[in-house]
């Protein structure tokens, strides 16, 4: 079946699909594979060899055989009952959009994407650690780093990271559509399935020119794509004063949003690149 295809058929069948699911299949695949095509052949090696152990992670039915199955394993996991519902406050640092950026409360403790970004990180530099650990790290690493990039994963407006924001889809509708659902989903699907394929190696100045700054620096970038692009694009510039602002998506204003939308899909992708050669280098 085409992308194409698939894509339609999610849309006919969206009623059964988990709103849990961070940035979908199709984003976190994405990600993952720019940032295999982007590392040094050497990280490349050394990434292959954890994941030929990824069976010690005991979860057969979510496997991570390649970095595309490791970038959503973070997501299948959730599927197994209490084992890893510690983990679900790590996949978000929903900030508040009509605040000033602030990382401290979301991620109290260590419990936000960011921090688990940097613990994962750590983890998989240090050899002592056992190597399920680093199996572990390196697949919730692969896929934060998406999630860190799907900017309502980032920013949000006591909302639920727009879940709780109803909407459009240009002609489509549901009542189980949401603000959410759109960027995690539907409009990531249109963003990478558009050619040229994200999928590549990119030069050294289009990967410079993303590899600046650090983890916090590019969850307040995230954030300011939700406070200055996602919300005000459904609900208008008054989307922070008192009253209701109704969601709304129509397809001319869906066009504008594709190359946004992919441009955090890209860079997530080369980010994940360069943590992954620093990592394992």
């Amino acid at each position: 079946m085409s992308r194409i295809l698939l894509v339609l058929a999610a849309l006919l069948g969206f009623a059964a699909a988990s709103p849990a699911s961070a940035y979908w299949e199709y984003g976190h695949e994405t990600v993952g594979a720019i940032a295999y095509r982007n590392v040094t052949p050497a990280v490349r090696a050394k990434i292959d060899a954890l994941l030929k152990r990824q069976a010690l992670l005991e979860t057969p039915t979510c496997p991570a055989n390649t970095i595309e199955q490791a970038a959503v394993w973070a997501d299948c996991v959730k599927t197994l009952g209490p084992r890893f519902s510690y983990a679900y406050s790590w996949h978000y640092q929903n900030i508040d959009i009509c605040k000033p950026f602030d990382l401290k409360p979301p991620c109290r403790d260590g419990n936000c994407v960011s921090a688990q970004i940097e613990r994962d990180v750590k983890l998989l530099k240090d050899p002592k650690v056992p190597v399920r650990e680093r199996v572990m790290a390196l697949a919730f690493l692969v896929h934060f780093v998406g999630d860190l990039h799907q900017p309502l994963h980032a920013g949000d407006h006591s909302d639920l990271g727009g879940n709780q924001v109803k909407t459009n889809y240009g002609a489509f509708t549901s009542a189980k559509l949401n603000l959410h659902s759109v960027w995690d989903g539907y409009l990531a699907e249109r963003a990478i399935s558009q050619p040229p394929s994200p999928v590549r190696a990119y030069s050294a100045s289009e990967r410079n020119a993303v590899w600046g700054g650090s983890v916090e620096d590019w969850s307040r970038e995230s954030w300011q794509v939700a406070r200055d692009v996602v919300y005000p694009s459904a609900a208008g510039e008054a989307v922070c004063t008192p009253g209701q602002h109704p969601a709304h998506l129509d397809e001319a204003t869906l066009a504008k949003l594709v190359p946004v939308a992919r441009d955090q899909v890209v860079r997530g992708g080369l980010r994940l690149a360069k943590l992954l050669d620093e990592a394992l280098a």
